[in-house]
């Protein structure tokens, strides 16, 4: 998840869902000038972009659930084959991993400004966490848009240091942003994580009605037909269950990416 930066006064607190920051609040005043430069290709606090392909907020699809996984904060289609882990952050379950083969995409979905899109933002974060740890990030454009293609390091099973490529990709929708970490092959080869690029694409965003801070992770829950399985079994034990893994099978090797 995100860090939260703190607010330099009660007007910018009490504006919090409107996403204006305490630097966005002076620089109300500035000339015509620096605004255009704010407004460069890229730069924070521009509205949400159109999202012809997806992802889908609710209120744009008709029947969710057809084809798709109900995780109550989004919906994410069913794919023959797939596993399905989820992650807990305390008591809530704030984020879905998808396993398919030798890839995966941890899907995190967030309460977002009304009227800005904070991906960017973001975008500079998980870089600069990254590169903290003595990383290497690039900034691409890729099939999703605008992504983060990073190699983070990481202790092997052995003892000896390493790198793990990951790939964080990114949407802004109507007050929420979806955020998916791209592991294992589609991250090592790009160009073979179609599938899991769909599978982002067509995920439903369910916001909710109820007040939230920018940056509040929505809450998931686990599907209806869920079948919890214990640590240390494996996909092809699981006797045809549509889903593996569960709150006693929590995988959190994408989250290495957190900010905080």
């Amino acid at each position: 998840m995100f860090g939260r930066r703190r607010k330099g006064s009660e007007e910018t607190v009490d504006r919090l869902d409107d996403g204006v920051t305490s630097e966005e609040l002076a620089q109300d005043g500035e000339s015509g000038t620096d605004a255009a430069g704010a407004s460069a290709e890229g730069s924070a606090g521009l509205p949400p972009g159109p999202r012809p392909d997806g992802p889908w907020d609710i209120s744009e699809v008709r029947d969710p659930g057809e084809g798709r996984v109900d995780l109550g904060g989004i919906f994410v289609p069913g794919v023959e084959g797939m596993e399905l882990r989820v992650e807990v952050a305390g008591d809530a379950i704030v984020a879905a991993t998808l396993v398919l083969r030798d890839s995966a995409v941890q899907l995190q979905a967030f309460a977002a400004p009304k009227r800005e899109g904070i991906w960017r933002e973001v975008r500079d974060e998980i870089a600069g966490g990254i590169t903290q740890q003595g990383g290497v990030v690039d900034e691409v454009e890729g099939p999703l848009g605008w992504e983060l293609r990073a190699q983070v390091p990481v202790q092997l099973p052995d003892g000896t240091n390493g790198v793990q490529l990951v790939r964080f990709v990114g949407v802004d929708g109507p007050r929420w942003f979806l955020r998916g970490v791209i592991s294992g092959q589609g991250a090592v080869q790009p160009d073979t994580a179609g599938l899991l690029e769909q599978i982002f694409q067509d995920t439903v965003v369910v916001r909710g009605d109820s007040p939230m801070a920018p940056r509040d992770p929505i809450v998931l829950k686990l599907p209806d037909d869920a079948q919890m399985m214990p640590d240390g079994v494996q996909q092809d034990e699981a006797e045809g269950s549509r889903f593996a893994g569960g709150v006693d099978r929590l995988q959190r090797g994408p989250e290495i990416s957190e900010v905080r």
